[in-house]
C-alpha cells in the first residue's frame, strides 16, 4: 500500500508571500529546493522514482539559481558525467542533443564527437529499457533537405561524421562480454534480462523496415562496413552479436513521420523545439520527459508552467498522470531487475 507523505522544504516562505498565476524569486526559491529534497529522498531509496512538475527558470534565476532547467539541475545533485533528455510517447521515442541554449549556439558547438556521444549515450539507454539491441537510431539534419549536397549548409558532412563514430563505438562490445560503451554512467536498471513482454508504453508491436535513405553505417550479426566520411575510411571489425543500427542524418520535416510510423525506433533532435514541436503536435497529453544517465528514474510532464491558466479551472492533468504512471511501470521494471539479480546470486540461476 502506498502512502502520501508532505514536505515542506522552505516553511520561511509563507502563503503570503507567493501570488497566484505570477513567478518570482519565493516561488522560484520554494520550487528548486522542493527538486533537491525530492532528489535526496530517492537517492537515499526513500522514494523509487521522481516525478516533476514545470518549473519557472525566470523564476528560479529571480531566486538567485543558475540552472537551465532540472535535467541540468538533477546532474548536478547526482554528479552523473552525462545526462540527457528523452521524449516518449507510444508513437515517438526522442532524444534531444542539446536543451535550453540558443539555436545560434546549437550551429556554433556541433561537433562530430558530441553528436556521436548523444547517438550511442541515446541508443545505449534505450538498448537497456527495451532489452532490443539492434536498435533503429535516426539522427536528424540540422538544415533543409538535409542540406541538399551542400547547397544549404555543409552541417550534415558534421553529422554523417557523428553517424559514423556512434556505429563503431559498439563494435568492441561482443556476446561474452555484456558492457556497453556507457556502462560508467549511472543508472537505476540492472543488466539483468528485462521482464517479458516488458515496453514503456504498452502497444502493438510494429516493425516497418527503413526506406529511402540508407545508413552511413550499417551493422550485422558478423562485421561492419563503414562509409568513408571526410576522406577518412574507417576499418572494419567484426561483431558477435546485434548492434544498434544509426541511420541519418535525415531530412527533420519526414523522419517523424517515418518514425511515428515504425520505421525507427529511436530519433535524435540536435535542438530543443526539433524534438519537441513533433511529438507535442503529435502526442501532447501521452508524450512523457524521461531524464537518461541519472541513478534513479524521473519523469515529468512535457508542458510548461501555464501560469495564464492558474486558478482558473482549466488546467488538465492527463500529462500528469502518464507521467506518473510512466514512473510507475519504470519503477516496477526497476524493482524486479533488483529482484532477479539477487536471485541469479543466491540460487545460481536465471
Amino acid at each position: 500500500m502506498g502512502h502520501a507523505l508532505w514536505i515542506d522544504p522552505t516553511p520561511e516562505i509563507t502563503p503570503r508571500m507567493l501570488k497566484l498565476g505570477e513567478g518570482s524569486a519565493a516561488s522560484g526559491k520554494a520550487a528548486v529546493e522542493a527538486v533537491r529534497i525530492g532528489a535526496q529522498l530517492v537517492m537515499a531509496d526513500e522514494a523509487d522514482a521522481m516525478v516533476t512538475l514545470p518549473l519557472s527558470k525566470a523564476s528560479a534565476h529571480l531566486a538567485g539559481y543558475d540552472i537551465p532547467g532540472h535535467t541540468e539541475f538533477l546532474q548536478q545533485l547526482s554528479g552523473s558525467p552525462i545526462t540527457r533528455m528523452a521524449f516518449v510517447s507510444p508513437s515517438l521515442k526522442i532524444v534531444l542533443h542539446t536543451v535550453h541554449q540558443s539555436l545560434r549556439s546549437v550551429v556554433e558547438g556541433l561537433t562530430a564527437e558530441s553528436v556521436a556521444q548523444t547517438l550511442g549515450f541515446a541508443a545505449d539507454r534505450f538498448i537497456q529499457l527495451t532489452g532490443k539491441n539492434d536498435l533503429r537510431v535516426a539522427l536528424c539534419a540540422l538544415n533543409p533537405h538535409a542540406g541538399e549536397g551542400g547547397a544549404f549548409g555543409e552541417e550534415e558532412t558534421i553529422l554523417a561524421e557523428a553517424v559514423v563514430m556512434a556505429e563503431a563505438a559498439f563494435m568492441d562490445f561482443g556476446l561474452d562480454d555484456m558492457a556497453m560503451p556507457f556502462e560508467h554512467v549511472p543508472s537505476p536498471f540492472s543488466s539483468v534480462s528485462i521482464p517479458e513482454g516488458w515496453e514503456i508504453f504498452p502497444s502493438k508491436p510494429r516493425n516497418v523496415q527503413p526506406t529511402g535513405s540508407m545508413p552511413v553505417a550499417t551493422a550485422t550479426h558478423s562485421g561492419l562496413e563503414i562509409a568513408e566520411v571526410s576522406g577518412k575510411p574507417l576499418p572494419a571489425k567484426p561483431i558477435s552479436r546485434p548492434s544498434p543500427r544509426f541511420f541519418g542524418p535525415l531530412s527533420a520535416d519526414s523522419l517523424f513521420h517515418r518514425a511515428a510510423r515504425g520505421e525507427f525506433d529511436l530519433v535524435v533532435a540536435l535542438y530543443h523545439d526539433q524534438g519537441l514541436i513533433p511529438i507535442k503536435v503529435l502526442e501532447p497529453a501521452r508524450a512523457v520527459n524521461l531524464s537518461l544517465g541519472l541513478p534513479f528514474i524521473r519523469t515529468s510532464p512535457d508542458h510548461g508552467t501555464a501560469f495564464d491558466k492558474a486558478g482558473l479551472g482549466q488546467s488538465d492533468a492527463a500529462n500528469f498522470l502518464e507521467a506518473t504512471a510512466l514512473a510507475v511501470r519504470l519503477a516496477a521494471r526497476a524493482k524486479h531487475a533488483a529482484w532477479r539479480a539477487e536471485v541469479v546470486l543466491a540460487k545460481g540461476f536465471d
